[in-house]
């Protein structure tokens, strides 16, 4: 027997982006279905939305169809913008009109994944707290850098709702069914996804340097994180030295002992490496790229990334 309408259900829209993430978008949307199935009455409703075709493709190339069009008068709840991919291309003018009058009525509106870089692109995020998938960060961080951007799970701050994707959503739907309707079905809901252990909107995206480097000399951790927190402004081996209380010496026998790389080659990578994100996310031109990531000009990097990778800047981008 199919679950009883309530006249109070809220109606969430799914905007969907082609190419949006389908761990993302699924865990958004699964948890709205088991509340349902818990309470034996519909709490939720949804309606997926799309810009241009009727049926939109994830990135994994999984479709959904969609009912309903941008543009169309919705009533909704909460509208959330389901991207993947590379959102920084993401320009449709009649789209991001659209968002904007649905938030000048009052919408709650939210992005997941590469969701929140279209809210930004749609001037929808100035004063609020946001974040965004960790892959897309530095790319947004070039494009918004007056935007209050954390590297949280999830944020929700007044009427916008931001999530970095993957099974984070998860944890942001049990935060907005418990604010609606209580923490006991929350719960009850989470567990039915064996997600047991809830995280708070604020816990990290990813592993920490320790967990990624398999180390757990905590000098070598903050020189790391120095370093990986000046790429435009690359610090000099005494700076970091100096900074963490080492010797140069003592820096260079951490690097060759824990890494087997030396300071200036580690740098180099962890630079290299952002800058790959950059042109496989970002709309920056390469110049643009080789200055965000310290490198003097688009010649230089050029050279180091491509002794680095073995492809030219531009044979990476999609």
């Amino acid at each position: 027997m199919p679950p009883k309408t309530d006249d109070q259900a809220q109606t969430i829209g799914f905007l969907l982006i082609p190419g949006f993430a389908l761990m993302s978008y699924a865990s958004a949307i699964e948890p709205l279905r088991a509340a349902n199935l818990f309470a034996a009455k519909s709490l939720y409703r949804w309606v997926h939305i799309s810009h241009k075709d009727q049926v939109v493709s994830s990135s994994g190339g999984a479709t959904v169809p969609c009912t309903a069009r941008v543009g169309d008068d919705l009533h909704l709840d909460l509208l959330l913008v389901c991207a993947g991919g590379n959102p920084a291309t993401f320009n449709h003018r009649p789209t991001l009109a659209w968002l904007r009058r649905l938030a000048q009525r009052g919408l709650r509106i939210g992005g997941v994944s590469g969701g929140p870089f279209i809210l930004a692109r749609a001037g929808l995020m100035a004063g609020y707290r946001m974040t965004i998938h960790w892959e897309h960060a530095p790319a947004f961080a070039e494009e918004f850098p007056d935007l209050l951007l954390t590297r949280a799970r999830y944020v929700i701050d007044r009427n916008r709702v931001t999530c970095a994707g993957g099974v984070a959503p998860l944890d942001m739907m049990h935060a907005l069914i418990a604010e609606k309707h209580g923490s006991e079905l929350a719960t009850r809901t989470s567990d039915w996804f064996l997600h047991t252990e809830i995280h708070p909107g604020g816990g990290p995206q990813r592993a920490s340097l320790a967990d990624r480097y398999r180390i757990n000399r905590r000098d070598l951790i903050a020189a790391l994180e120095l370093m990986q927190n000046n790429l435009g402004d690359p610090l000099d081996r005494t700076s970091v030295a100096k900074s963490i209380g080492l010797s140069t010496r003592q820096l260079d026998r951490l690097f060759a002992r824990h890494l087997n790389k030396s300071f200036a080659d580690h740098y180099r990578t962890i630079r290299i490496e952002a800058a790959g994100e950059l042109l496989r996310h970002s709309a920056l031109t390469i110049t643009e790229i080789a200055i965000a990531c310290g490198f003097a000009n688009a010649s230089h990097f050029s050279t180091a990334f491509k002794a680095e990778t073995g492809a030219s800047p531009s044979a990476t981008r999609p």
